[in-house]
This record gives structure tokens, C-alpha cells and sequence, in this order.
């Protein structure tokens, strides 16, 4: 199923270890269970552990964003692709590159009729906020959600996220998000098989499939408050997150 509009939703966070690839495959997962057509841009050209895991089931491009060519590679891939949902898995440290050629993206939303969506994956340190300022100052229209991931610890051990300024404005007009633990058996058969949780349903043990089962409803009931709502957000309601108009995480 095409959507109208469809969204370009870049799973975030401008580095490594905070679980942008779970999160991204689990949304891969849930928008194909939604019959949505879907189309994945794997920007961590070192490690595309997510296009490896689901190039068997959806179309996938690979796309280095450090370069000013992988950023004209993605807008062209996103064009050529106008029916579908557009999803990005992000590589670690890519903010220089966001910084120095997101432009080319944020200058041709319009072009495109797209909206840019995006999913700050954090854990809890301070430089997760901080990582997620900067990325404003390049895409001050995007619709922010920022997706506190439970592996590293229940929505109140992230003290920095919830008591920032940063918070507010994320919540002006997106979400504060729960990611679900995966228990680590599961977690560490998806991560060194490379399978996509499709293929894991059917594969694993009992036990494991049950698990699994369990992380995906609760990955669904997270996405299911964003997903389709962000449709109705305007141009004129979009977050600005950026140092010029918010003052530093505190």
C-alpha cells in the first residue's frame, strides 16, 4: 500500500551503540505488517548490517552520507521512489556530514512532497541532547521524535533527556518514545545472523519466537502513536530544534 505523502522517517542519533539499527529494523517490520511500501537507505557503509538483514525483502540503497555524491545518491533515490515510504538507518558519527551536505536533502523536501520524520534513538548521556541540536540547525522543519531506548534503562533513569529544555521542544509537537528491551539471547541471534525479525519469526526456537513476539507488539504500540499521526502535523507547526532557538541542554 502507497501512502499519500509519504514520509522519508531517518532513524538517528549520530552515534554508535545507542540501538538506531533495532529500531529501524523493527520499523521496517512494522510498516511491512502495515502494508506499507517501504524502501530502506543504508547510510553506514562499514557496517550495513541492516540492508544485509532485509535486502531480501524490500528495495535497498546503499548511500555514504560523509560525501557531498551520497547526498545527491539518497535525493535521487527518493525521487525515483515517490510511492513509497523512505526509511534511513544512519551511520555512527555522521553528523560532519549532516552539517556540511544536509542541505541537499532539506532544499528538495518540497520538490519531492515529502516530509522528513525522524527518530533520535538516545541513551542516557548528555551528548545524545547535544547530538540532536546540532542535527536541528540542518532540518529545522523535520518532525522530531526522540525514542529513549529501555536497554539502557527504564523512561526515569533518563534524567538529562527529561528534565531539558530540549524535551519541551521535542514534545511541542512530537513524542517522547519507550523503545523495548529485547532480551539478549534474541538480540544477539538477530544481530549475528543478520536476519531481519521477518525471517526470525519463523526460524528461531520456541522459546526465543516467543520473546520476540512480545518485543514486536511492544515495538508496534510505540510506532502506532507516530506513525500516521505525524501526516497531520502543518509546515507552519514543525519543531525548530537548534541552538538559535533553544538554549543548551541543561
Amino acid at each position: 500500500m502507497a501512502m499519500e505523502d509519504p514520509a522519508i522517517y531517518m532513524v538517528g542519533g549520530s552515534k554508535g551503540g545507542v540501538g538506531k539499527s533495532f529500531v529501524t529494523l523493527a520499523l521496517v517490520e512494522y510498516l511491512w505488517r502495515t502494508d506499507v511500501h517501504t524502501v530502506l537507505v543504508e547510510t553506514d557503509t562499514s557496517n550495513p548490517d541492516v540492508m544485509k538483514a532485509v535486502h531480501d525483502e524490500i528495495e535497498c540503497a546503499s548511500c555514504d552520507l560523509d560525501e557531498a555524491g551520497g547526498w545527491i545518491d539518497f535525493v535521487d533515490f527518493c525521487a525515483e521512489h515517490r510511492d513509497a515510504t523512505v526509511i534511513v538507518n544512519t551511520a555512527a558519527r555522521s553528523q560532519a556530514g549532516v552539517a556540511r551536505y544536509g542541505g541537499t536533502l532539506a532544499s528538495t523536501l518540497d520538490d519531492m512532497a515529502r516530509r522528513l520524520v525522524v527518530l533520535w534513538v538516545i541513551n542516557r548521556q548528555r551528548d545524545s541532547l547535544e547530538l540532536l541540536l546540532e542535527f536541528g540547525e540542518t532540518f529545522p522543519r523535520a518532525l522530531t521524535h526522540v525514542v529513549r531506548n529501555g536497554y539502557f534503562g527504564t523512561p526515569d533513569k533518563f534524567t538529562l533527556y527529561r528534565e531539558s529544555n530540549l524535551r519541551k521542544a521535542v514534545e511541542a509537537q512530537g513524542r517522547s518514545l519507550d523503545f523495548p528491551d529485547l532480551a539478549d539471547r534474541v538480540a544477539d541471534e538477530l544481530r549475528s545472523q543478520r536476519t531481519s525479525i521477518r525471517k526470525a519469526s519463523e526460524t528461531m526456537h520456541i522459546g526465543q519466537r516467543a520473546e520476540l513476539f512480545r518485543w514486536r507488539e511492544l515495538c508496534d504500540a510505540m510506532f502506532s502513536k507516530v506513525i500516521g499521526v505525524d501526516r497531520t502535523v502543518h509546515e507552519n507547526q514543525a519543531i525548530e530544534i537548534g541552538r538559535s532557538a533553544h538554549p543548551p541542554v541543561s
